[in-house]
């Protein structure tokens, strides 16, 4: 098989003698993938591989690629991603993609942990209490989006107001509060679902926005397309990069 040698490394770094059963069934599409994913991908972002396994994991989360997930997360595991950070990018996917999907993904972590001797619960990372969620979370999402969740507190509707509430309580308050994840990371992760799910350009918008602002650059969110491209395909990838061109122009 013509699987180049930057690709065999790069594989092997995150499985390390892992023997494949696709390349026997299947040689010439691994030696497609592996080259891609493996190599040429890597040329055009600057993410060190710790990142690239989060902001992964993430988007398979998104997409619903269980099977994808517990390969992946293996391999983040043995190159010293935590078990604290892949929790809370599954808990954080909640709010994002929703418990429908990833309670799944909730049962499927906890079978690579309990296969890798990974004893259960992870500690807690909760920074907040009943009484001071709504508070932290309105300050959280005031520091990454300025007065967005204000502005929908004065001008929804009386019967709508509290889906500005359970912005600032329940997906600020209960997720980003948490420790575990700084504030650029779990945007770059929330980035990585957003643009994965497909379907949420006003939201993928708006988290770009925040993702400068918590001091994520446009290479580094090009950096997240780029190597999100052989999980989510064409499509989904090409209305991402439009979508950041978009909010953040390129200069000439």
């Amino acid at each position: 098989m013509a699987i180049s040698k930057a690709a065999q490394a790069n594989h092997e770094e995150l499985f390390p003698d892992l023997k494949s059963t696709l390349k026997v069934t299947d040689p010439e599409f691994i030696e497609i993938f592996d080259n891609f994913n493996f190599d040429e991908v890597l040329h055009y972002q600057n993410l060190d591989v710790k990142l690239r396994m989060k902001i992964t994991l993430a988007s398979l989360i998104a997409i619903q690629s269980v099977n994808e997930y517990k390969a992946m997360l293996n391999g983040a595991l043995n190159i010293g991603v935590t078990p604290v950070e892949v929790k809370e990018i599954v808990y954080q996917a909640t709010a994002y993609v929703g418990l429908g999907k990833v309670f799944d993904f909730l049962h499927a972590t906890n079978e690579v942990f309990t296969d890798r001797n990974i004893s259960l619960p992870i500690e807690g990372q909760s920074t907040k209490t009943p009484e001071t969620r709504y508070e932290k979370g309105l300050e959280t999402v005031r520091g990454m989006a300025g007065d967005a969740v204000d502005k929908m507190q004065e001008n929804l509707p009386d019967n709508e107001k509290h889906f500005a509430t359970f912005l600032a309580d329940n997906c600020f308050g209960d997720y980003y509060t948490r420790k575990g994840l700084d504030a650029k990371t779990r945007e770059l992760i929330t980035f990585s679902m957003l643009i994965s799910l497909g379907g949420a350009d006003p939201q993928v918008k708006g988290h770009i926005k925040n993702n400068v602002t918590v001091g994520n650059d446009k290479d580094t969110l090009l950096s997240v397309v780029t190597v999100l491209l052989p999980f989510i395909g064409y499509p989904r990838t090409l209305t991402a990069m439009n979508l950041l061109n978009e909010i953040i122009p390129e200069t000439k």
